[in-house]
């Protein structure tokens, strides 16, 4: 089984790999700009390259930014302490730099990796059912009900269900996002909420994931306070943040 030496460091080489960056750039005391690169190794549903890509493991800040976009996140990046940058008012001052080029601030973002010293197999008392790629197609059929758990058919590797009398009443879903990173997503129906549900999918399919030698992440909106329970009531622990710019038009359409 993985450390979580080995888990932050596969982490941090993903980053390394999306930013266009090297792993040390994310433990140096000072603020590191590099030019975004399409990477066809980069996570899968990223859009590369990007127009400004901030990412923080804590120590300090790579940016990952184009040609068009070098000296405003340069300005940025030097001006202000990290606990600034990513958050307001220091963020509108960005977007106000970022407005002539018709960009804006759109993704915020918090990323777990499990603590193997918190992480266990969490108990409920509804059956779980590990389902194997081609196993769980049923489930697109209500994509609406389960879209955190199983988000595209061709990333989607493994499936943890919770049902209730055979009924599936929530789903862990683990999403093959880089090659050794599988993302894992999760639903559960709201009558069968707040009774450990989610916790008990989340840490049972983090160990599954871990088995295949594989580094499962969680991730959710800084503001989603439900899910960030999760994340630490199932073993998980803040290993960084990321805040990506996307064109105005791009933003407009998620509003």
């Amino acid at each position: 089984m993985m450390t979580n030496k080995d888990i932050i460091y596969e982490a941090m080489r993903q980053s390394a790999v999306d930013l266009g960056a090297n792993i040390e750039d994310f433990t140096k005391d000072e603020n590191v700009i590099v030019k975004s690169v399409n990477n066809k190794n980069a996570r899968a549903y990223l859009t590369l390259p990007f127009d400004i890509d901030l990412v923080t493991y804590g120590n300090n800040v790579v940016a990952s930014v184009s040609d068009e976009c070098y000296d405003i996140a340069k300005e940025y990046v030097e001006k202000y302490m990290l606990s600034d940058i990513f958050s307001t008012p220091k963020i509108n001052v960005l977007n106000e730099k970022l407005s002539p080029l018709d960009l804006e601030v759109c993704f915020m973002a918090e990323y777990f990796l499990p603590d193997m010293r918190a992480l266990e197999k969490k108990e409920t008392k509804y059956e779980l059912r590990l389902m194997e790629k081609g196993e769980f197609d049923e489930f697109y059929n209500d994509i609406d009900t389960w879209s955190n758990a199983i988000i595209n058919g061709k990333r989607d590797v493994l499936l943890l269900g919770a049902y209730d009398k055979g009924k599936p009443i929530g789903l862990a879903g683990a999403s093959q996002d880089g090659d050794n990173m599988w993302q894992i997503g999760i639903d559960v129906l709201p009558d069968y909420r707040r009774q450990g549900v989610a916790s008990s999918l989340t840490s049972n399919l983090a160990v599954a994931i871990l088995e295949r030698n594989k580094v499962p992440f969680y991730c959710c909106a800084w503001s989603n306070i439900r899910s960030f329970r999760n994340a630490i009531s199932s073993g998980f622990r803040l290993a960084w943040s990321e805040m990506t710019i996307k064109s105005k038009e791009f933003t407009a359409k998620m509003k």
